[in-house]
């Protein structure tokens, strides 16, 4: 789960951060009235949506009076911002962070991450702050300094002395930097965060080290543990069809393409994914029934998976353990009756690989079934290359 950045900086300030003054703004006038409150020469108005890269798409903006920040306020709320992280649809602005202005001296980047490798948190760092960090790894790896953390002591004072001087922060900030780092891992490891970043973390010309940036992520698993944290969900930043996907207990990540597949297992999901993008397709959206799939379970992915006419096919794959083969086919039959008008057809071409638990049953349900558009494939590569090549000439024809 995903937070806006001013949300993130008031659970950081509560675990000791030191971040600037700033308000949440959801209309032109509220962002006036916070600009006074701020009292400071220079304001900085940033728009707030679940994307990086806000300051390139013209998302932050620099007032010098309150009218002026009204004015900026005005100009970005409703706006869409299209940025490499939102894609070419875009996220549109609903609020705005008031902020008092930083004389920024020096940035750098600063983060908590896991490591699957390790199964340990990592401390990041680099002296290119405000950069995209993917960027830096990727052109200057070298600049990446990292810290990997003992769980049973959590980081160590001589861990974080020894990235702040390999940051190479000047003496006197030293000891505020130090400071930051460890209330930064407490609120990483107190609201079992998967990502706590900065970017940038700055050094000011007065020698304040603030948070000018700040993005948590939440591990979904644990937010039964953090009912403040459920609060703080933007519905309207998040896909409405990971949303509905997530109330019937479906595991769903829209993936931009138009071959839809629906698997059972993360595992063979995400094998899934990969060979349809090996003959040629592109990929919908990873869609994991789980080990469960009631008819009607399978029914409303089929819902998910058509709505908004994204998916110009099908690829269901399914290797029945815990499944069983039959419920599915089931569960396809029942997708037809309410989803078409006739009961007995899908408006895409559906090509179904089963195996496993009651899968006789299953082809047996489908062969016999009177719905149209149904293929069953032998094999899951079968599948996989007959789905893609019936969604190519669709969009030919």
């Amino acid at each position: 789960m995903n937070i806006h950045e001013y949300q993130s900086k008031a659970i950081l300030k509560s675990y000791g951060v030191n971040v600037p003054e700033g308000y949440p703004a959801f209309s032109a006038e509220e962002a006036v009235e916070n600009a006074k409150k701020l009292a400071t020469p220079v304001v900085v108005v940033k728009a707030q949506i679940h994307a990086g890269g806000r300051g390139k798409a013209g998302g932050v903006k620099i007032a010098h009076s309150p009218e002026e920040a009204g004015a900026f306020a005005k100009e970005l709320l409703g706006k869409t911002l299209v940025t490499k992280q939102t894609g070419p649809a875009g996220k549109v602005v609903n609020r705005l962070l008031i902020e008092a202005g930083s004389n920024i001296k020096k940035e750098y980047y600063l983060s908590f991450v896991i490591d699957r490798k390790t199964a340990r948190v990592v401390m990041m760092g680099s002296e290119e702050g405000g950069m995209e960090i993917e960027k830096v790894a990727a052109e200057m790896p070298d600049k990446i300094l990292k810290e990997t953390i003992d769980p049973a002591i959590g980081l160590a004072s001589f861990q974080a002395t020894r990235m702040a001087y390999g940051l190479h922060l000047p003496q006197e900030a030293i000891r505020k930097a130090t400071k930051l780092m460890g209330c930064l891992y407490n609120a990483f490891i107190g609201k079992d965060c998967s990502l706590a970043e900065i970017n940038p973390l700055v050094l000011t010309e007065e020698g304040d080290v603030i948070a000018l940036d700040a993005k948590l992520n939440f591990d979904d698993s644990a937010l039964f543990r953090h009912p403040d944290i459920e609060e703080l969900r933007d519905v309207t930043e998040e896909d409405p069809k990971e949303l509905a996907a997530a109330k019937e207990g479906l595991n769903y990540v829209n993936l931009g393409g138009d071959v839809a597949c629906m698997v059972n297992g993360a595992g063979l999901a995400m094998a899934t994914v990969d060979i349809i993008k090996y003959y040629g397709g592109e990929p919908a959206n990873f869609l994991d029934v789980g080990g469960d799939s009631t008819p009607e379970k399978i029914a409303a992915a089929f819902r998910i998976m058509l709505d908004g006419g994204q998916a110009k096919g099908i690829f269901v794959n399914i290797f029945g353990g815990i499944n069983k083969c039959d419920l599915v086919a089931e569960g396809i039959v029942e997708a037809a009756k309410i989803i078409s008008s006739d009961g007995k057809s899908l408006p895409v071409p559906v090509v179904v690989r089963l195996e496993g638990t009651n899968v006789e049953r299953g082809r047996e349900i489908l062969k016999n079934t009177p719905i149209q558009n149904v293929i069953m494939a032998p094999t899951m590569e079968g599948g996989a290359e007959t789905i893609v090549k019936l969604v190519k000439e669709a969009e030919q024809a």
